[in-house]
């Protein structure tokens, strides 16, 4: 069978002669942003792009699932519906909040958390239906795609953000200035303090990459892999490919749908309970 399959994707590949000059496909055009609605305020641009549209759309669904599965017509025996609120609701809590925050502060810092994780999680999983909202038409009609708001890194970078500026403005809170900064210089020889005083401060700001990167890296890649073998029916303009690059295309698909959409909601909601809560109590 495995020998089979190799056979039709060399012969897929062999059968058009000048294919490779003829067709042309560049997945990195789906994710340019251009302007839908232009709104410049001075040096302020607030332009409305497919990026931003996505994100309307993930806020809106967002709320709606919340009040849905958590909200509406809540019953002392829970359905399936509420059962799976329910079971969101754990997920947030024991496993994201009070593995990472200090008990006096989950409290407050719970709701942030799980509006993180279902945020990420429902935008993520926009990004793999299809939707008429890739600003193309075709004899009219707009042209149905794929696209994650996550895979721009200005998205995550904003979402990183809030986390970075929620957690040292806790730790200063909690402890005050002179504390809460004394406790990133470990204990080591003064001598050695040069060179270690700024590598922590480094790292923190390394915290702001690190969770803005990770989630717009992952979700790109997934997106340009799909569209990539999608595209090459149209690069070497034949439908003999197709059960080649759409079984590998699905493959794909599945693998960012079913594994990475939530472990990278978890893992964002997760290291920004972390954060915070290492502020708030700092080991130094």
């Amino acid at each position: 069978m495995r020998r089979a399959f190799f056979v039709f994707a060399t012969v897929a590949l062999l059968a058009p002669s000048n294919a490779f000059a003829r067709g042309e496909f560049d997945p990195t055009h789906e994710f340019e942003q251009n302007e839908w609605v232009p709104i410049h305020i001075g040096p302020l641009d607030l332009s409305i792009t497919k990026a931003v549209v996505y994100l309307m759309l993930g806020s809106v669904l967002t709320m709606a699932l919340g009040i849905l599965l958590m909200r509406w017509r809540v019953r002392v025996e829970p359905d399936t519906r509420q059962t799976l609120g329910e079971q969101i609701y754990e997920i947030a809590q024991t496993q994201i909040a009070e593995q990472g925050l200090p008990t006096k502060a989950i409290g407050r810092w719970f709701p942030y958390v799980a509006t993180l994780f279902l945020f990420i999680f429902v935008v993520n999983m926009l990004g793999f239906i299809p939707l008429p909202l890739t600003g193309e038409t075709w004899h009219g009609f707009p042209v149905w795609g794929i696209y994650a708001a996550t895979s721009s890194l200005s998205v995550t970078l904003a979402l990183a953000l809030l986390t970075f500026v929620f957690t040292h403005v806790e730790g200063i809170r909690w402890n005050g200035p002179v504390r809460y900064f004394k406790s990133w210089i470990p204990e080591a020889p003064k001598p050695l303090l040069a060179l270690i005083v700024p590598l922590e401060i480094l790292g923190q700001f390394m915290r702001l990459i690190s969770l803005s990167v990770r989630l717009f890296a992952n979700m790109l890649a997934g997106h340009i892999l799909i569209l990539t073998f999608i595209g090459l029916m149209f690069i070497l303009e034949t439908v003999l490919l197709a059960p080649v690059v759409v079984t590998v295309a699905t493959a794909f698909y599945l693998f960012e749908v079913v594994i990475v959409v939530g472990i990278q909601a978890f893992i964002f909601a997760a290291l920004s309970a972390i954060y915070i809560g290492s502020a708030i109590e700092p080991e130094h």
